[in-house]
């Protein structure tokens, strides 16, 4: 049966990358992005998640972190950014089937003047420094056959780190992913390394064929970052 299209095809019929749009508006969009990220996850960690006592027995954990965050991302937005955050939003772009439920991201930065192009985050609970099995399936399954991301040049994945030492997940997603990683400039004392990768675009798609994943790993309970970096 052939496909008829979704209202956002039909709203939007032509798409650029997220990253390029938005450094239109910002050369420094995309560490802007980053940023209320990172500063959000401070306000979680001092407002929210350091009175609790984790025992390993929490229901929705994933998700119940990930909308926290998502509320604290909001309190250190400006309201000038051309994007907005949103939990859970479906992507439509690379839906199977009319009747298939679409990809949906855990985190999402809509494009403002076109609501079809997405910044994604994935996050994924790392219980210890070893725990990468899930998060490396994020973005070898997902990120690199452009099921996520079809529209943006870069995403990223969160790692919620519960124990061990960043620098050892950091390897062992290296190894296992396998790819580079590298430090990332503007955030030099954060958990915060990027990897370039060329994706497999499906036949007749004009998606980015080059694409960076920010890798954030935040340490759930732990105290936050003192000196941090500014954009």
């Amino acid at each position: 049966m052939a496909r008829r299209g979704n209202i956002f095809q039909k709203r939007y019929p032509n798409t650029g990358d997220f990253v390029e749009l938005a450094k239109a508006w910002n050369p420094d969009a995309i560490s802007i992005l980053i940023r209320l990220v990172w500063e959000g996850y401070d306000r979680l960690v001092n407002e929210f998640l350091s009175p609790i006592n984790f025992d390993n027995k929490e229901e929705q954990l994933e998700r119940s972190i990930t909308q926290a965050l998502v509320v604290k991302i909001h309190q250190v937005k400006t309201g000038d950014e051309p994007f907005v955050v949103l939990q859970e939003v479906y992507e439509f772009e690379t839906s199977k089937s009319a009747q298939a439920q679409p990809p949906q991201y855990d985190i999402a930065f809509i494009f403002i003047a076109n609501d079809r192009i997405i910044w994604p985050l994935e996050a994924k609970i790392l219980k210890s420094d070893i725990d990468v099995t899930e998060y490396i399936k994020e973005i070898n399954n997902n990120f690199i056959t452009c099921r996520y991301a079809p529209f943006s040049s870069q995403g990223g994945m969160l790692g919620y780190l519960f124990s061990g030492d960043p620098n050892k997940a950091f390897t062992n997603i290296e190894t296992k992913a396998p790819c580079k990683l590298n430090d990332h400039p503007d955030f030099p004392t954060r958990d915060h390394k990027t990897s370039d990768h060329h994706r497999l675009v499906p036949s007749g798609k004009s998606y980015p064929a080059e694409f960076r994943c920010h890798h954030l790993l935040l340490k759930i309970i732990a105290s936050v970052p003192t000196n941090t970096s500014s954009v």
